[in-house]
């Protein structure tokens, strides 16, 4: 589910009402630290142990790709392994909350995706068929890629806002606006 709406909507209302009373167990993403602060959880990066750089999503890079810092789903694994505790909470949680998803690059939310279908030992269903709450306003801070990432990226997205992952594209989601203060 895509959560949005313009600033004073009750996204961030929302929030913290559904994690106080869901009884659903979840974990509150967010793609920088600041954000993971303000959302009362934890940046993506620490919690999927990703590295920084951008993720192919592909299982080995392409052989025309020698420089720059690109990860593929094999090195995601091999060299980046989550350990015992960030395995069990993702094997576990019932709902991945990422919030301020206008700065998720959609080459991270293939890697989480990635993760999870590998963690949860679910690779049919999305995610691992974890359920998952994107909360954010595109009119926001958009994603960041340097121009050398993007030449190679562009081969896989037309743009890395999130909702061009190809999880998303393969999957579908339920968007929900906000309208009213």
């Amino acid at each position: 589910v895509f959560l949005t709406g313009k600033a004073g909507t009750g996204k961030t209302t929302f929030l913290r009402k559904l994690a106080a009373s869901t009884h659903k167990r979840f974990v509150i993403l967010a793609p920088t630290g600041i954000a993971a602060l303000n959302a009362g959880g934890v940046t993506i990066h620490s919690q999927f142990l990703l590295p920084f750089g951008a993720f192919v999503p592909e299982r080995h890079l392409p052989g025309d790709i020698t420089h720059g810092n690109f990860t593929d789903q094999d090195t995601l694994n091999r060299r980046h392994p989550l350990n015992n505790i960030r395995r069990n909470v993702l094997r576990e949680v019932d709902l991945l909350i990422i919030d301020e998803v206008s700065m998720l690059r959609a080459d991270v939310l293939d890697a989480i995706d990635h993760r999870m279908r590998a963690v949860r030992q679910n690779r049919y269903q999305s995610f691992g068929g974890a359920q998952v709450l994107l909360i954010g306003d595109l009119y926001q801070l958009p994603p960041v890629v340097k121009d050398d990432e993007w030449r190679v990226m562009q081969r896989y997205y037309t743009s890395m806002h999130f909702f061009e992952s190809h999880v998303l594209k393969q999957h579908g989601y339920a968007h929900i606006e906000l309208d009213r203060i």
